[in-house]
């Protein structure tokens, strides 16, 4: 079995601390390292400073095999990636003639004035192999030094992903003699919150080592992260497969699915199954629910339609709540929720109808603290149901979570 490859990335571009550009390219070429049996232990990014990159560049060489880095090797004088490394190498800048060559190439096909500022970008570091740029200008090149290997690329996602297609990710196996493969799977919980998950799981997640468990906390959902390692696809897909069913052995009753599933997808699917209809009847979640659920393909077989009545006038005239309800027990209620979600399945005519109204903030209303939160869901010819909750946050995170909530609610009783 191969020894671990420990691999980091390093982006370089003071944008990319100013936050005008999002480090997407470090997401990219995690995943597909992983693919490779290449595990990516940092993501670091650094401006365009010489110290600073001279800096990172030594800590990077220390505790890694693979240092990818990526910007920093355009034409202008800010761009000191190479003249950094170089120096932490104790090698000189040279011009590859092969990759001036391919610049001038390039300009000429656009019929455009190549600029000498321009040859700045032909420029490596002595004894680098050159990675070539079908997409554009700048070349990537590696560099072997101490038994690290060192693989430079241009900042431009575009740019960057052909040169390691072509000829970065096979220099990068031949090196390693790579033969493993890294494979994940995300198991995704709803209805259980991350400290009770983590004590169902204390001892696989205390025990692990092969496959890895990561648990990950999102607003209203949890996930659980299984990553395995071996020498075949097959056989890390049977290591996630194992340990997957242990933990549905304890918690199943919350996964509901894995992935790129979503809750919204999975109400629709069991929706779709079932042959059931939806309508939504929303007050402070001002049209959320219905937003989410249409915006997944298909979604017109499940759902008709939503009312957005957030004020009591509207309530009144768009969902024929009786007045005596919101006098008596006003519009965050229990009675009103249930008015609402039998009200809007009779008016849009479907199987199903939730409802949601409470105080989203910033400040209490009708005797009702900040977060407070009702859900009614009424299903044709059967009693309708209501809960009450109190989420934590601000008013977008109140909303969100009461969404996220609407549907784990839905998915409970659609899978019972």
């Amino acid at each position: 079995m191969t020894q671990l490859v420990k691999g980091e990335i390093v982006a370089v571009g003071t944008e990319l601390l100013l936050g005008q550009i999002v480090n997407s390219n470090a997401q990219w070429i995690s995943q597909e390292l992983a693919n490779r049996g290449v595990g990516v232990f940092y993501h670091t990014v650094v401006g365009d400073n010489l110290s600073r990159l001279e800096a990172q560049f030594k800590e990077s060489a220390q505790r890694s095999d693979l240092i990818i880095i990526t910007g920093g090797l355009g034409p202008t004088d800010d761009d000191l990636t190479r003249e950094a490394a170089a120096n932490v190498m104790g090698k000189e800048i040279i011009q590859d003639d092969e990759a001036l060559a391919s610049i001038e190439a390039y300009y000429a096909r656009n019929n455009q004035q190549m600029t000498p500022n321009n040859k700045r970008q032909a420029r490596i570091i002595e004894g680098g192999n050159l990675l070539h740029n079908r997409v554009g200008m700048a070349p990537g090149f590696v560099v072997q030094q101490d038994q690290k290997l060192w693989v430079f690329l241009p900042g431009v996602p575009r740019e960057m992903k052909a040169i390691l297609e072509d000829d970065g990710f096979k220099y990068i196996e031949k090196y390693f003699k790579i033969n493993q493969t890294i494979q994940s799977r995300m198991l995704r919980f709803i209805g259980i919150g991350e400290s009770q998950l983590e004590h169902d799981l204390k001892d696989l997640i205390e025990g692990q080592s092969n496959p890895t468990i990561a648990p990950l906390a999102s607003a209203g959902e949890v996930g659980l992260r299984l990553t395995a390692r071996a020498d075949s696809e097959k056989e890390a897909v049977a290591l996630i497969e194992g340990a997957e069913q242990e933990i549905k052995k304890r918690i199943g009753k919350y996964c509901y699915g894995s992935d790129q599933d979503t809750i919204q997808s999975k109400v629709m699917q069991l929706l779709q199954e079932k042959g059931l209809t939806v309508s939504a009847a929303e007050s402070l979640t001002g049209g959320r629910f219905t937003d989410s659920l249409i915006s997944i393909e298909g979604a017109s077989s499940v759902c008709k339609g939503g009312i957005v009545s957030y004020s009591n006038e509207s309530k009144k005239s768009l969902l024929d709540i009786p007045g005596l309800i919101l006098g008596e027990y006003g519009a965050v209620s229990e009675a009103c929720a249930m008015s609402m979600a039998v009200n809007v399945t009779e008016k849009l005519n479907t199987d199903i109808g939730i409802s949601f109204t409470g105080v989203a903030g910033p400040d209490p209303s009708e005797g009702q603290e900040v977060g407070t939160v009702y859900i009614g869901i009424y299903v044709d010819g059967n009693q309708p149901i209501v809960k009450c909750f109190h989420f934590n946050g601000d008013r977008d995170m109140i909303r969100h979570r009461s969404v996220k909530k609407g549907y784990e609610l839905l998915h409970h009783l659609l899978k019972s």
